[in-house]
């Protein structure tokens, strides 16, 4: 009965904040101005990345033409290019940390993809939704230190 009357109060405390934010909150001129700093901080986080992708030859269109083409996709990293990885350990955490990062993105699935590293040199495979996604998994693979090269034999679902 505690519990209940606790998740009551807090369930009606929520409501009554969002009420109040959809009645009064979010005019007033420093939410309105938060709403808006946020707004303009995704769209440059957005613009950001589609720029690596583009510099990277990662956009959908790139990604269609090396699968046509040649049934994978492969992108060099010129700051590791030559580089030996040092100890055993190395290909481990590089593979940790893609994998951290795949999950971290929404769009991406890290249990649909699979990472191997092997010197530095990553594979990714599985599948995803379409090759603009399979252009993100890889820029995100490429731009991880200790990465030399990613080669994609992810696939793109079926819709």
């Amino acid at each position: 009965m505690k519990a209940f009357l606790i998740g009551w109060l807090v369930g009606a405390l929520v409501g009554g904040l969002g009420v109040w934010y959809f009645l009064e909150g979010r005019e007033k001129p420093a939410i309105r101005h938060a709403q808006d700093a946020t707004a303009a901080a995704i769209e440059r986080a957005a613009d950001a990345v589609n720029v690596r992708l583009f510099a990277w030859h990662l956009t959908g269109d790139d990604i269609k033409n090396d699968l046509a083409r040649t049934g994978k996709v492969v992108r060099r990293s010129v700051r590791d290019a030559g580089v030996a990885i040092a100890d055993a350990t190395a290909d481990a955490r590089v593979t940790a940390k893609i994998k951290a990062k795949l999950v971290a993105d929404r769009e991406l699935s890290a249990r649909n993809i699979s990472v191997n590293t092997t010197d530095g040199h990553v594979t990714l495979a599985g599948m995803v939704s379409s090759p603009e996604l399979i252009g993100k998994a890889m820029l995100l693979a490429l731009e991880t230190d200790g990465v030399r090269d990613v080669t994609s034999n992810l696939q793109v679902k079926a819709k």
